[in-house]
């Protein structure tokens, strides 16, 4: 799929905004810490995507009612659905000068009820010119999201013909559809509820 760039001046992708706070000190602290263990910028993606995938549970999977949005909450928690932790891996990525994007998927619920919008990040390594998609859901039986920047391994692959779309664009901040989902659910039960359908 050939990925489209919301902006074209690459530091729109390296900004700090509300929910991808990579200027918030716990990100800050976060990033400076998983660095340490690295030290290039390759390494410290794949150290960065692991940390989010492994050790930020996804509330559908842990039980967890809080509902995250800013990185900062997400990566403090150690919660959120995929657009949060897609948020907390775009601010590590960034508070390192890696350029990330906010990419989207629609597909199709466990139950086949319905469309739902999901969440993951593409990167950019600094001096190079392809942008990868990875996606930082969490793992579980049936799910084995990889770091590959070569060739994508995400949570879950895209079945067109029952309805599914892969989103090519590469957006610098939240869709504003997910960000309203997260921002007015008290719990994640009314998240599950106002989760968009469509971008």
């Amino acid at each position: 799929m050939e990925m489209i760039q919301e902006h074209s001046d690459l530091d729109a992708y390296l900004a700090a905004d509300e929910a991808v706070d990579h200027d918030h000190p716990f990100v800050r602290e976060t990033a400076d810490a998983l660095w340490t263990a690295t030290g290039d910028d390759r390494t410290y993606a794949e150290v960065a995507f692991g940390f989010v995938r492994d050790t930020v549970g996804h509330s559908a999977d842990t039980g967890d009612q809080r509902v995250t949005w800013r990185a900062s909450d997400t990566l403090r928690t150690r919660n959120g659905i995929c657009l949060a932790k897609s948020h907390a891996l775009a601010a590590l990525l960034r508070a390192r000068g890696i350029p990330a994007a906010l990419c989207y998927q629609c597909l199709l619920t466990d139950d086949g009820s319905a469309h739902v919008v999901h969440g993951l990040i593409a990167l950019r390594l600094p001096g190079s010119a392809r942008w990868s998609r990875l996606d930082a859901r969490g793992n579980k039986p049936g799910v084995d999201a990889r770091f590959d920047l070569e060739r994508e391994r995400l949570a879950f692959p895209v079945r067109p013909e029952l309805g599914e779309i892969d989103h090519p664009e590469l957006y610098a901040a939240p869709h504003p559809a997910a960000l309203k989902a997260l921002r007015e659910s008290a719990d994640r039960t009314q998240l599950w509820r106002n989760l968009p359908t469509a971008l």
